[in-house]
């Protein structure tokens, strides 16, 4: 399997966005953006379709409208009452902006299922050293503002009552969500990167009681799925993204059921 440089270059890239999403995760989990990822996602199909219409790295179109949108849907969502809407109505105006780049562009539909759904063998060591850099800079920019992140993502009140910087702090988080779905993209698709940004860190809440702990135990769970995914789909040769969302799927409906039998008792 590792004699194959796509395969080499796929868990390379695999393990660097299990990196990012385990730790991401959880404070998309604590700042219940679950739904907002789900948006990103969506938009980064968009984001990508526009680089293949203009002759772009198709990861360049998707940083491009991620980063840029992530601040503008992040602002439309900030009322409760009209988040639902709002990030609906976004997320709808994106995926048909996506297949109108792509009917422009004059592609079959094998570039829309490589979107969507990722590919594995559309990796490249260029496209690996690219995600790396990206990835280092947003693992830098959190452990500049993690104290702050941390304390404004499971105390939100108690953070403006100490006169912390918040909406910064949010916009800031924003980005480096939008950066960590432009880079996951690569392996599980634009539709699906929204289960390793949130699955992960969601089943390890429930095992662990820390934020560190947490952390830990997501990138885990993320590491394995990818991996494990990305066997499973080299011995069936059925996509990758599935078994990476039915390994993560398992792995939170499992955890759920550890919970239900812990407060049982």
């Amino acid at each position: 399997m590792f004699s194959y440089e796509f395969m080499r270059n796929a868990f390379a890239a695999g393990t660097i966005i299990a990196i990012i999403c385990g730790i991401m995760g959880v404070f998309v989990i604590a700042r219940n953006m679950s739904f907002l990822t789900h948006t990103l996602s969506e938009i980064g199909f968009s984001g990508a379709a526009f680089g293949i219409f203009a002759g772009w790295a198709p990861l360049n179109g998707m940083l491009l409208f991620t980063v840029v949108s992530s601040v503008i849907v992040g602002q439309l969502s900030a009322r409760s009452e009209r988040r639902e809407a709002a990030t609906s109505a976004i997320s709808a105006l994106f995926i048909g902006l996506g297949i109108l780049f792509l009917s422009l562009a004059n592609k079959n539909a094998s570039y829309a299922t490589s979107i969507l759904f990722g590919s594995v063998i559309g990796i490249s060591a260029a496209d690996v050293r690219q995600m790396l850099w990206l990835s280092l800079l947003v693992l830098i920019v959190i452990f500049v503002i993690y104290r702050f992140l941390k304390f404004d993502s499971f105390d939100h009140t108690g953070a403006r009552v100490k006169g912390l910087w918040t909406n910064s702090l949010s916009i800031t988080f924003l980005v480096l969500l939008a950066l960590s779905v432009s880079v996951a993209a690569q392996i599980v698709g634009s539709l699906l990167i929204f289960i390793l940004l949130t699955l992960p860190a969601a089943t390890a809440k429930y095992f662990a009681h820390t934020v560190s702990g947490m952390m830990i135990l997501a990138v885990a769970l993320a590491l394995i799925g990818v991996w494990l995914g990305l066997v499973l789909s080299y011995v069936t040769n059925y996509p990758v993204s599935f078994f990476i969302a039915a390994i993560e799927a398992v792995c939170y409906f499992a955890a759920l059921g550890w919970q239900k039998l812990q407060t049982a008792e």
